[in-house]
């Protein structure tokens, strides 16, 4: 039916709003690894896709949650980059792998083409952990942390056979210091969001004792967390209640409705709009915006909302930007 007073188009009409553009990418490597740079990886040989930055790496003799970080001499074959975990690691088979940057939507079902839609964003998240990622652990210089599968993370294998952990739902991390005298380091977390695209966000964690420190971004898989200096006392990595939005919300009338529970007033929780910096950094907020629920969840309560998505982000005209926001910081 017509969606406004003057729109007398009652037939139907292809709306772009897809996401079939998300690809993986793989390239096989020859290559070792030298601490010397923080850690710079040496490629022999190559086939496959370019070599990009925030392209992960997967070998036996790699440390996991490495990730291509920079160019040194190579440009996306042959030569050196630099990478994110300081390691050695003498030349073997390596595999990279990553994910395409996503194109602007694509065609999907029927409806009134230039007129905007209402995306139903409907979840169950449960209840936060704090240590559901990574166990009581200190974190070292420039060392990947240990990381488990926890309640509301499941830990899967990704398509270049390596292992991830998916959370229930998108969704912020946070960083919390045990009791004594803790030293602040950066912890990155790296992984992916909803629709495949390579993320990391850099938390400083707390120089206080049994503080939490809570990320910005919403990560739906993790591949791997470093910590750059010693953190003195056990750390843990958990979830939070800082669930990301699915499509790019700029300003809170977008959100057009959010209820949780039984209750039928909308819900009153906190609001944060997409982040616009462009690219996304570590330090950048969630790239599509968040919510947190006024009550905690826990894994029965569920959240409905309406998002009305504009014409930039469903109509024809859409792009990529007006539906899912500005690139991750390690788009490949």
């Amino acid at each position: 039916m017509p969606q406004f007073s003057d729109d007398l188009f009652l037939g139907s009409a292809t709306t772009n709003m897809g996401t079939s553009t998300n690809h993986t990418s793989a390239a096989s490597l020859t290559a070792s690894i030298a601490t010397t740079g923080g850690g710079t990886l040496t490629v022999t040989a190559w086939t496959g896709s370019s070599l990009a930055v925030g392209m992960v790496l997967v070998g036996a003799n790699v440390t996991a949650g490495t990730t291509i970080t920079a160019f040194g001499t190579g440009t996306g074959g042959l030569g050196t980059y630099l990478v994110s975990i300081s390691q050695t690691a003498a030349s073997a088979a390596v595999t990279a792998y990553g994910t395409s940057d996503l194109g602007d939507p694509s065609l999907m079902s029927q409806g009134v083409g230039p007129l905007g839609r209402i995306y139903v964003w409907d979840l169950v998240p449960v209840a936060l952990v704090a240590n559901n990622i990574a166990t009581a652990q200190i974190g070292g210089v420039g060392t990947a942390l240990t990381l488990t599968a926890g309640k509301g993370v499941q830990s899967i294998i990704g398509k270049a056979g390596q292992t991830l952990y998916q959370l229930d739902v998108p969704r912020a991390v946070s960083v919390t210091t045990a009791s004594g005298s803790p030293t602040a380091s950066t912890i990155t977390v790296t992984g992916v969001d909803f629709y495949g695209q390579a993320m990391s966000e850099a938390i400083t964690s707390s120089a206080s004792a049994s503080t939490a420190v809570n990320g910005k971004k919403a990560f739906f898989q993790i591949s791997g967390i470093t910590s750059s200096a010693s953190t003195t006392v056990n750390i843990t990595v958990g979830t939070t209640d800082i669930l990301g939005f699915p499509v790019r919300i700029t300003v809170v009338p977008f959100l057009a409705t959010i209820k949780q529970g039984t209750t039928l007033a909308q819900d009153a929780g906190t609001f944060v709009a997409a982040d616009a910096t462009n690219p996304a950094t570590t330090t950048s907020g969630d790239v599509r915006g968040t919510y947190v629920a006024s009550a905690a969840n826990d894994g029965i309560k569920r959240i409905v909302g309406g998002i009305l998505v504009p014409g930039i982000g469903s109509g024809p005209n859409a792009t990529r930007l007006g539906a899912l926001g500005v690139n991750q910081n390690l788009v490949v």
